[in-house]
């Protein structure tokens, strides 16, 4: 079969693999499409950071190199003995792995599971013509539910696990800063929320699908914006700040953002040292709570339920490439920051 295989940074070959084996178990996928996401372009040019290239990861023990692709929906073509069920369903893989037994995994908080692996990160993933994957990731796509929305389950999962994360009430004011590939897909989870919602971004393209997705207001703004520039741009006191930026300052500029008693919720992965002062977020009882991947078992079949009902592909711009294009048409532009909307590879596209 062919896959995209990472081989180091600015190596990503696509090239013939074995096709996968699946255990007891699994199952394999024929894939339909593999989302890319900035984590993709992340250990593309700068990596590694997760892909496990030259140590075994702890969770799966894969080592060396690794097909990317954590983002896949496709049509299960083969399964092991106990998964033989899930054979000729369409699926959507959650492609976090988790062990069922830990104490986190008891609680129903798999995503932080202490044997947790990603498909696609950890070990190979959706970036070919077939994966192999648990049964246990596995969510089957309604049947009104087309395949080029369900190919967004695995982001918009991601973004309704930092709305739920958010704990946002009825009629609370939101500012979402930042409107990126996460960004877009958390806005997409404050679908019903009747309060305002404000997004802020540097980007008019970003901002123009915000407005499509339902923000009821947008603000554009320079890389070197402050504080008080956005306090000047919305002089109303925030409920609930979520900074999906990841730039350089956002954190602080978030936490000051947020009205007394407020709510400040973290989504980029932000790799570099931050300064914050945080007495004056002590004394203003800011509440600050972080966001991770998402619960497959719960977030995966909502986010498949709200793209039968609201198809977003078109309101997010979806361009779709053959494999083979990978680099050229998918991870190059979205290094050099040139990609408006969403990038789905379709592997059975020569």
């Amino acid at each position: 079969m062919r896959a995209g295989v990472l081989h180091a940074p600015h190596d990503l070959r696509v090239e013939d693999r074995p096709e996968p084996v699946p255990g007891a178990a699994d199952v394999v996928i024929e894939v339909t499409y593999n989302g890319l996401c900035g984590t993709d372009a992340t250990e593309y040019s700068k990596g590694p950071m997760m892909v496990p290239l030259e140590k075994p990861h702890p969770g799966s023990g894969h080592v060396g190199p690794t097909t990317l692709g954590h983002e896949f929906i496709g049509t299960v073509v083969d399964a092991g003995a106990d998964a033989r069920d899930w054979v000729g369903k369409r699926v959507a893989s959650g492609a976090g792995v988790s062990c069922g037994r830990c104490a986190w995994c008891r609680r129903g908080r798999t995503n932080l599971c202490a044997s947790y692996y990603t498909l696609g990160l950890s070990t190979h993933g959706g970036l070919a013509e077939l994966v192999a994957a648990p049964a246990s990731t596995l969510v089957e796509i309604p049947d009104g539910c087309a395949d080029l929305e369900a190919a967004l389950a695995q982001p918009l999962a991601v973004g309704l696990h930092g709305v739920d994360r958010a704990e946002i009430a009825p009629g609370q004011r939101v500012v979402l800063l930042g409107a990126g590939a996460i960004g877009t897909f958390i806005l997409a989870g404050l679908d019903g929320h009747d309060g305002p919602v404000a997004v802020v971004d540097i980007d008019p393209g970003r901002l123009a699908s915000a407005r499509a997705l339902g923000a009821t207001e947008t603000h554009l703004i320079g890389r070197d914006s402050t504080l008080d520039d956005l306090r000047d741009l919305m002089p109303d006191p925030v409920d609930v700040v979520i900074e999906s930026s990841g730039v350089p300052g956002a954190a602080a500029r978030a936490l000051g953002l947020a009205a007394r008693g407020g709510r400040v919720l973290l989504v980029s992965l932000v790799k570099t040292p931050q300064e914050l002062v945080l007495s004056d977020v002590v004394l203003r009882e800011v509440d600050v709570v972080t966001t991770v991947a998402h619960v497959c078992g719960t977030d995966l079949p909502k986010a498949l339920d709200l793209l039968t009902r609201t198809p977003l592909s078109g309101a997010l711009g979806v361009t779709t490439v053959p494999l083979e294009d990978v680099v050229a048409a998918g991870l190059e532009p979205l290094v050099a920051g040139t990609v408006g909307g969403k990038i789905l590879v379709d592997p059975r596209r020569g």
